[in-house]
């Protein structure tokens, strides 16, 4: 099982092709278990993504059947260790450090068949009970087909497997004693502490 985040596919748009990058299987955060802020980084965000789960084995997927290989959906966050990211960024280094860090994935235990229209999902995230990310899925750069498409150029997709789609505005850093609520077409999904 792999984690696939794609990076930039809100607002305007960075590049001609999704911009993605892999998380370990150790990345994962699950069961909303409390997120423990890591001691080798200064400044821990959240971005707030509709992740896709592939069921089937797929490579080289024609986008017009991208549809085929997903039927649910969730929420999760990607932590970023922002000031580890804004090294690598400026030194022209991998972001690994920054993005795979052990348990800065974090995936609802939820999953919910997808009825309707991807593109058309609104999701909210909330901090102490304060809304800090709203995001629309008709509002992405690169739609999920698309990004399920070009992902299997290059890697292919296996059962399991699961794709951040990318967060929108209102990214911001976390603190011990938060609690990071998150919600899908108004059903919470995430609700855990910050530790």
């Amino acid at each position: 099982m792999k984690i696939i985040c794609v990076a930039k596919n809100y607002g305007e748009r960075a590049s001609d092709e999704a911009i993605f990058f892999l998380k370990p299987d150790t990345a994962l955060l699950r069961n909303n278990d409390p997120f423990y802020i890591p001691d080798f980084t200064r400044q821990v965000d959240y971005e707030c993504e509709l992740v896709v789960r592939i069921d089937r084995v797929g490579r080289c997927i024609d986008r017009k059947f991208a549809h085929r290989y997903y039927s649910s959906v969730t929420l999760g966050i990607d932590f970023t260790a922002r000031d580890l990211l804004d090294g690598a960024r400026e030194g022209g280094l991998p972001w690994e450090a920054a993005k795979a860090f052990d348990r800065s994935a974090a995936v609802s235990p939820e999953w919910v068949p997808l009825v309707g229209d991807v593109q058309d999902l609104n999701f909210e995230m909330r901090l102490d009970g304060e809304v800090r990310q709203s995001g629309w899925t008709g509002d992405m750069v690169f739609g999920v087909d698309e990004i399920v498409a070009y992902v299997s150029r290059f890697v292919t997709l296996r059962i399991g497997d699961l794709i951040f789609t990318g967060t929108p505005a209102g990214v911001g850093p976390v603190s011990a004693g938060q609690r990071l609520t998150a919600s899908l077409e108004g059903r919470e999904l995430l609700n855990f502490e910050i530790r």
